[in-house]
């Protein structure tokens, strides 16, 4: 099992927004699209459905190093880093070949398909992802902001 998880994409020009990078909104959007490959690459997707479940993003917060352009290959690095009785949080760390362009996480919550409520995560989801704490965290030296 890979604690951490690697998603990479080519940058869409659709994404671009009227300052000519990536729209901020899009880094949401890719940090969905890395959780459900990540997701799907342990099996969670198909646990989660056997269960009745489904999971949703309660918050996310993204800071934002460096802006992205159309055409350049970006890899998303995420891992799950703590799971709690009904909510997971999971992390993110944009990368444009070594270079660090954004970090991100999102607090993600189980909950029963039907209703949209909180329930707690069954083993048989729990048990797909390796927990990783902050000393193996892949970030690098923090770097300020733009």
């Amino acid at each position: 099992m890979n604690a951490i998880h690697e998603f990479v994409f080519v940058v869409p020009a659709e994404a671009m927004d009227e300052n000519g990078h990536a729209n901020n909104v899009e880094y949401v959007r890719w940090m969905q699209l890395a959780a459900i490959s990540h997701a799907d690459a342990v099996g969670c997707s198909a646990a989660t459905r056997d269960a009745g479940a489904s999971w949703v993003v309660r918050t996310h917060h993204v800071e934002y190093l460096r802006p992205v352009f159309s055409g350049q290959e970006i890899t998303i690095k995420t891992w799950v880093s703590t799971m709690k009785k009904s909510s997971s949080l999971r992390k993110y760390l944009f990368l444009r070949g070594e270079e660090q362009i954004a970090r991100g996480e999102t607090v993600w919550v189980f909950v029963q398909a039907q209703t949209g409520r909180p329930r707690p995560i069954p083993g048989a989801v729990s048990s797909l992802f390796q927990l990783v704490g902050p000393e193996n965290e892949p970030f690098l030296a923090k770097e300020t902001l733009l």
